[in-house]
């Protein structure tokens, strides 16, 4: 993990960047189109968006406006809950398409596993469609606890690439982090730094103040030396890049234990067997 082009190889062989941006909440129209250029002209490869964030959109104009190939970036999307099943499924992987305006995903999730609707078997085929036709480069989850995966991988023909989770100090998931390991699915963080409630905690503020680096730079680097994808959210030019800057530095093995000792199971978001909203 020399820099931000730096990539860990997904189970099929697909090179997918350790760290890219997150435009969750970040508005359709010029906000995002400009959060993603900046992010590319900084250097990121990656870029992760889902139909409910209703800005593909403008994802897709900032790609085809920056002077990138399309090939050196990965693009995530991911199906909504009120899409699942393995028609809608199609039809909204066509609708994401036509959005962004590309010929091919890298990436493309389950946003939810939904229990209640009991429908992510059969909007996992849909994937397992589209990644044999060509259509996506990789398919993966997201927010699927282990009991979820073990439920998929029983009559998947196709094994997740990615599971993307909640994942921050206060909330690390060791062991769905070690089942993923062992399956050969890699853990991608989404709200990396806790919405911004870690930003003054105590423990961090110490251990950034020793490296000469903001807190929201070590819980980045401490991800990375987790061997875990992170994709923060900024819209702020400067932020954009000082979340980048963590590839000059090593957090050491005792800094990484003291970050390791502070979770505490505590989600910012939904809890995944209760997250039935569709």
């Amino acid at each position: 993990m020399k820099s931000l082009k730096s990539t860990t190889t997904l189970h099929n062989g697909v090179k997918m960047p350790w760290f890219g941006l997150g435009v969750f909440k970040v508005e359709e129209g010029q906000e995002v189109i400009d959060s993603v250029k900046t992010a590319i002209e900084v250097g990121y490869r990656s870029i992760d968006t889902a139909a409910v964030y209703g800005n593909e959109e403008g994802v897709g104009k900032a790609i085809a406006e920056v002077d990138v190939p399309r090939e050196e970036l990965f693009i995530t999307s991911k199906v909504w809950n009120t899409n699942q099943g393995y028609e809608s499924t199609l039809n909204a992987f066509d609708e994401s398409m036509e959005k962004l305006g590309l010929d091919y995903l890298d990436l493309y999730l389950i946003h939810w596993p939904v229990p209640e609707l009991n429908k992510y078997k059969e909007t996992w085929k849909a994937l397992e469609k589209l990644y044999k036709e060509g259509r996506i480069r990789a398919i993966g989850v997201s927010n699927f606890k282990e009991h979820h995966l073990k439920d998929l991988l029983a009559d998947c023909e196709i094994k997740p690439m990615v599971n993307q989770v909640e994942y921050h100090p206060r909330l690390s998931q060791k062991s769905l982090h070690e089942f993923c390991k062992q399956q050969q699915i890699q853990l991608e963080a989404w709200s990396p730094l806790m919405q911004g409630q870690l930003i003054n905690d105590p423990t961090l503020s110490e251990i950034a103040e020793k490296y000469n680096k903001s807190t929201a730079q070590i819980i980045l680097r401490w991800d990375l030396q987790n061997e875990v994808v992170t994709i923060p959210k900024s819209i702020k030019p400067h932020r954009i890049k000082e979340n980048a800057d963590i590839f000059d530095f090593e957090l050491s093995a005792e800094d990484m234990d003291k970050i390791n000792a502070m979770n505490q199971d505590k989600r910012v978001g939904s809890d995944p067997d209760h997250m039935n909203k569709y």
